[in-house]
C-alpha cells in the first residue's frame, strides 16, 4: 500500500469511498447511515486536500481507501481526523495496513490521538488491538493516543 497526497481527479473517488465507509458502521451499531461532518462533501474533501490533509490509500493503482490528518505546530502529534477504507476491501488487513502507513508518515512523531464514536464496536477494538490506549471519553466519543518511538522509525 502506498499513502500518497490526494490528487484533485481522484476526489469523487475518495468521497464515493468516504461515504460508503461510514455509511457501512450501520453494521456495528451505528442507528442509522452517516458519518462525521462532510464525510460525503466533495468542497470538503477538495478543502482538507488543498490544505494538505487528504492522503489517498492505493494499491496495485486502485485507491482503497483515505485519511484526513492534522499535525500540530512543533511537528510531534499527529491527530487522525479519519480514516476509511472501501466496504468492498474489508476483512483484507487494508485498515491495519493504511494505520501502519499513518503512523509512519510523518517523521519526528511522538504521539497520535484520534476518537472514535463509543457505539462503535468496529472502530473501538481495531484502534485497541494497535495499541492505541484509550485516555478519556465523554458521552459519544473515546478518544485514544499512541506513543510513537520516534528512534524506530
Amino acid at each position: 500500500m502506498k499513502l500518497e497526497n490526494a490528487e484533485l481527479k481522484h476526489i469523487e473517488r475518495i468521497v464515493a469511498i468516504s461515504k460508503a465507509a461510514f455509511d457501512s458502521d450501520i453494521n456495528v451499531g451505528g442507528s442509522e447511515a452517516g458519518g462525521p461532518p462532510d464525510y460525503d462533501s466533495i468542497p470538503w474533501h477538495i478543502q482538507m486536500k488543498n490544505e494538505g490533509h487528504l492522503l489517498q490509500a492505493v494499491i496495485d493503482g486502485e485507491i482503497v481507501g483515505g485519511a484526513i490528518l492534522f499535525v500540530d505546530e512543533e511537528g510531534e502529534t499527529l491527530y487522525i481526523g479519519r480514516i476509511f477504507i472501501d466496504p468492498v476491501h474489508y476483512r483484507k488487513g487494508y485498515g491495519l495496513s493504511l494505520m501502519q502507513m499513518v503512523e509512519a508518515y510523518y517523521s519526528g512523531i511522538k504521539k497520535i490521538k484520534l476518537d472514535t464514536p463509543l457505539w462503535n464496536v468496529r472502530t473501538n477494538a481495531f484502534y485497541t488491538k494497535l495499541g492505541y490506549r484509550e485516555v478519556k471519553r465523554d458521552e459519544e466519543f473515546a478518544y485514544y493516543q499512541k506513543e510513537l518511538d520516534c528512534n524506530s522509525k
